[in-house]
């Protein structure tokens, strides 16, 4: 008979929610923010579709999501034809996409609008906007139109506010905005769509915005920290669950509280 004293002590193993029978796509995922929602999702119980520009990443970022539930294509976010195999994919794997998760994004230039070089301007504009619409008119048309689901565009802070230095990325995002409000009507009642408008989080894209004083950046937030991937992935998550079934075209801020330093005293 095993020892009941060195039983007690063995690891429990994981537990592993159920399948839930939900599919999602989710660009950019291979770290940072799509990556905190591509766990947020696998964590209920969804199979999931990552994309990234980089294969090794993206392998690695699927071998520790679980690849018995997770598949990665890589890609440019921008590209049509990796838009087209993506969604082709996750179809051929999974056979239905309930979920887009549009987070993929740019931010090459850092300084005035002034001086923006309209070249630049055109490339983050197509990467931050443009691949969103492309994704969302793949997967509508591939499952969501005749089958519903839900889409989650990941927009920022910078797109609802004036953000000196980073103007064509926050020009960008209020751009994702509006797309969040054209898909949501025209895709009603099958689909519904929201936007998430984080602040700062803790990312290897945001470093330039906190490295080297990221104490000093998060003392502006009530919260008293900056984001992490994990809070916009829980918030990804109410945005496709049965509790958010009554709310489309709204853009939830996710901020810390970053805003409320703006009020007057």
């Amino acid at each position: 008979m095993a020892n009941t004293t060195e039983a007690a002590r063995q690891p429990e193993p994981e537990r592993r929610a159920p399948d839930s029978g939900k599919v999602a796509l989710i660009t950019g995922a291979s770290r940072g923010i799509g990556y905190g929602v591509a766990e947020a999702f696998v964590a209920r119980g969804d199979r999931v579709c990552i994309t990234g520009r980089g294969e090794d990443a993206l392998k690695e970022a699927v071998e520790r999501l679980g690849s018995d539930r997770v598949i990665g294509v890589p890609g440019k976010a921008h590209d049509e034809r990796h838009q087209a195999v993506a969604v082709e994919r996750v179809m051929e794997a999974f056979g239905r996409v309930d979920f887009l998760v549009n987070n993929a994004g740019t931010n090459p230039v850092f300084g005035p609008m002034a001086e923006l070089d309209l070249n630049v301007a055109r490339k983050v504009y197509e990467t931050n906007v443009i691949s969103a619409l492309g994704f969302a008119q793949r997967t509508w048309r591939a499952w969501q139109k005749e089958n519903g689901g839900a889409i989650v565009n990941i927009a920022s802070v910078a797109g609802v506010s004036a953000s000196p230095f980073i103007g064509a990325y926050g020009m960008s995002k209020a751009a994702m905005v509006n797309l969040t409000l054209q898909l949501a009507h025209e895709f009603a009642p099958a689909v519904r769509v929201n936007a998430i408008a984080p602040a700062v989080v803790k990312t290897n894209f945001a470093r330039a915005l906190y490295e080297g004083r990221e104490a000093e950046a998060a003392a502006a937030y009530p919260m008293g920290r900056l984001g992490v991937p994990e809070d916009i992935g829980g918030a990804a998550a109410f945005l496709t669950s049965d509790q958010s079934d009554w709310i489309t075209g709204q853009t939830l801020v996710v901020d810390g509280g970053i805003f409320l330093n703006a009020g007057v005293g």
